[in-house]
């Protein structure tokens, strides 16, 4: 095997040609309005089954970049998630990024109330930044938990959903996606048991590069 020194920005490009080239060997064309999302997540997961997996609510896309771009808010469910969320990107739109899950009020309403960190946390985030991007990559309760805000009138500007696993990860997937639909809160799902931490934060990613125009890597990696 031949190693060679390559910059960062090759190696994404390079990655990306690559993804773009099997996804048309298998036949797979994406659309046009989500393609920078799927092949984030498949750049990040090496994963070709984010080709079909992926679900997006009518105009999903669009609606999230729209509203970063003024600055948004993103939740994420663990602090993986947000160390994983382009900071400048973020400081660019003066938006910011937050997870409560490790705060002590949070474990402490946990406990009181009997239930799990990430319901607590969505709860408190939801009171404190209604219209934020919950980007969730790990717990099934935190989906759940919007599920329930949501019939009580929450709003969000998006909900990534893509947490990983066996037990009610499916199942609240479909949930929040159909309560979604039903308010017309935009939604990004990966459907079935496949997500993760990286790949909330690869959705969000995509999302702010399109936002601040450096979907190129070249814009970025300087």
């Amino acid at each position: 095997m031949e190693k060679k020194h390559i910059l960062p920005a090759d190696i994404e490009s390079t990655s990306m040609a690559i993804i773009t080239k099997e996804l048309e060997g298998a036949g797979i064309t994406l659309p046009e309005e989500n393609a920078p999302v799927i092949r984030r997540v498949i750049h990040t997961s090496a994963d070709f089954d984010y080709a079909k997996n992926l679900r997006f609510s009518e105009g999903a896309v669009a609606r999230a970049i729209e509203h970063l771009k003024e600055g948004a808010v993103i939740v994420t469910d663990t602090n993986m998630a947000l160390a994983g969320v382009s900071k400048p990107s973020l400081k660019t739109l003066n938006g910011a990024a937050y997870c409560f899950m490790a705060e002590p009020e949070i474990a402490a309403k946990a406990k009181e109330d009997g239930t799990t960190r990430a319901v607590a946390s969505m709860s408190y985030a939801a009171e404190k930044y209604p219209n934020a991007v919950f980007a969730i990559g790990n717990a099934p309760t935190a989906l759940l938990r919007l599920s329930e805000l949501m019939d009580q009138g929450l709003r969000p500007a998006l909900i990534i959903a893509v947490p990983v696993g066996f037990v009610n990860v499916v199942e609240s997937k479909e949930e929040i996606f159909a309560v979604c639909e039903k308010y017309d809160v935009p939604c990004i799902a990966a459907m079935g048991r496949k997500g993760g931490s990286n790949v909330a934060a690869a959705i969000c990613n995509a999302l702010l590069y399109e936002a601040t125009d450096k979907t190129d890597p070249t814009k970025r990696w300087k």
